[in-house]
């Protein structure tokens, strides 16, 4: 993915207002980002605790998505799968996250959802670059360029269904 600048990220959003844009939380981290190894940038926004952020590229522009889920509940004991990068975590380390659907639909009050990683660091498992809390990843078959192309396959039909 090619490096953002907070403006890039303030315009690019389909499923909130302009308004809304403008006053979410974008990273300070921006230049120390690891872009050559991210599909997307996601962050969680530190002062709203059920509200994260994902931009990406596509058609060679930057969509935005925000996203609402539920805060963590703690003393789960089971383990959840992510949609995106099929990356395992205890607990509340996979997050059902439900984005506005964009236009009409979305001020309608419909959405989509989608159970991802919580902390949005899909590409940093996917990579190796980072760990699941467990301390590992199920062996797969495919080379981590296949399994990159099967993440960002399943966020560009997440994000197909955000204009349905």
């Amino acid at each position: 993915m090619r490096s953002l600048t907070e403006q890039d990220i303030r315009n690019c959003f389909v499923n909130c207002s302009k308004g809304e844009a403008k006053r979410l939380t974008v990273p300070r981290d921006l230049g120390e980002r690891p872009w050559d190894d991210l599909d997307f940038l996601g962050w969680r926004d530190p002062g709203a605790p059920d509200r994260s952020y994902l931009v990406t590229v596509r058609d060679d522009r930057p969509v935005g998505v925000a996203l609402r889920f539920q805060t963590a509940r703690r003393g789960f004991l089971h383990r959840s799968m992510c949609s995106l990068c099929l990356t395992t975590h205890p607990g509340g380390g996979v997050t059902l996250m439900a984005a506005r659907k964009a236009g009409v639909a979305g001020r309608e009050g419909n959405s989509v959802g989608l159970y991802m990683c919580t902390d949005l660091a899909c590409s940093l498992y996917v990579r190796g670059r980072k760990v699941p809390e467990s301390g590992s990843r199920f062996e797969e078959t495919l080379t981590v360029e296949e399994q990159i192309a099967r993440t960002t396959g399943n966020l560009s039909a997440f994000l197909d269904r955000l204009y349905i």
